[in-house]
């Protein structure tokens, strides 16, 4: 996988213009002076918890016993179910509602960096141990681009309209079920194929 297409791959997964109603939803409880503040330290705290899952996810893993088949299986089915929520949605949005000034839940986390970002992050860094800097690369960039739909959110409502933003969120939905139905495919055959060679 190249840097680009793995930048692709972890900003589809991060689905920011999905997120542009739940974060505004969110941020309609805070002052209007710290929203943009807000914003901002929920937008780091992701990227520092994704990173934190590049470097360190491989020795989770190993520290868990986990094999880096079931965490591409989980991944896919975490991410499966996430896409079949953006699809289908429930009244109370993706995350559910909650009042009051957001901290980490449910903005950063599982809004940004949710488990199906984590676990893609930590596929990735397992896949290709010496790739690391293209994985940071990716992972940097596609969350610049979340952090800047996410900071233009209102802007971007009230110009593209909420059935425009609906639209497109059902579209990214439909696109997270394709992956990760292949995310899990990918598993299991990485899981068979060694049992299968015995």
């Amino acid at each position: 996988m190249s840097t680009v297409s793995a930048g692709i791959l972890l900003f589809l997964i991060m689905d920011p213009l999905g997120n542009i109603p739940l974060f505004l939803s969110l941020l309609k409880h805070v002052a209007p002076e710290r929203r943009r503040f807000v914003l901002i330290r929920e937008l780091l705290i992701a990227l520092v918890v994704l990173f934190v899952f590049l470097f360190c996810g491989k020795y989770l893993l190993e520290l868990l016993q986990i094999k880096r088949e079931s965490v591409g299986i989980a991944g896919g089915i975490v991410l499966f179910l996430i896409g079949i929520r953006m699809i289908f949605p429930p009244k109370d949005g993706i995350f559910g509602d909650a009042g009051g000034e957001p901290f980490i839940v449910p903005m950063a986390i599982p809004a940004v960096a949710g488990p199906s970002t984590m676990a893609a992050v930590m596929l990735l860094a397992n896949s290709h141990p010496g790739r690391t800097a293209d994985w940071s690369i990716a992972l940097f960039l596609a969350w610049l681009a979340t952090a800047l739909i996410l900071v233009s959110s209102t802007y971007l409502y009230r110009w593209l309209g909420h059935s425009v933003l609906v639209a497109l969120e059902r579209l990214m939905g439909m696109l997270l079920v394709a992956l990760s139905v292949q995310m899990f495919l990918d598993g299991i055959v990485a899981y068979v194929n060694p049992a299968l060679t015995h």
